[in-house]
């Protein structure tokens, strides 16, 4: 299999989750990494990498649980201890056969896994 390093000509443009206190929400997608976009009474949105924005709408009430979409970052064990250390729920690190992998709660109960990367080329 030969690596393509040419930009990918599509990539994710939002991903959704719902929060009940889009302060705390707030403070727990900075604390992740994430670029705040802005944060209004009933929406937030924050940017990741590559241009792929996160909106958090505002629920009376929420389920939690798992979302449906996963995040990858650079150095997984290094975003583990920073995670931990800011007091964020965080799992233990396990590795799969491709990833290593953990788990981080948001202040609502929704779990993100959390992905060593294997990107290629520039994104």
């Amino acid at each position: 299999m030969s690596a393509d390093t040419s930009r990918p000509a599509v990539w994710t443009g939002h991903l959704t989750v719902k929060g009940t206190d889009l302060a705390a929400s707030a403070a727990f997608y900075r604390d992740l990494g994430m670029r705040e976009v802005m944060v209004r009474p009933d929406v937030a949105i924050f940017e990741l990498r590559g241009g792929t924005h996160l909106v958090v709408q505002r629920q009376s009430e929420t389920d939690g649980g798992p979302t449906h979409w996963d995040l990858m970052v650079e150095d997984v064990h290094g975003a583990h201890d920073d995670w931990e250390r800011k007091g964020l729920a965080v799992s233990p690190v396990t590795k799969g056969s491709i990833h290593e992998t953990f788990v981080v709660t948001d202040p609502d109960g929704n779990t993100i896994e959390v992905n060593s990367s294997h990107v290629v080329g520039p994104v």
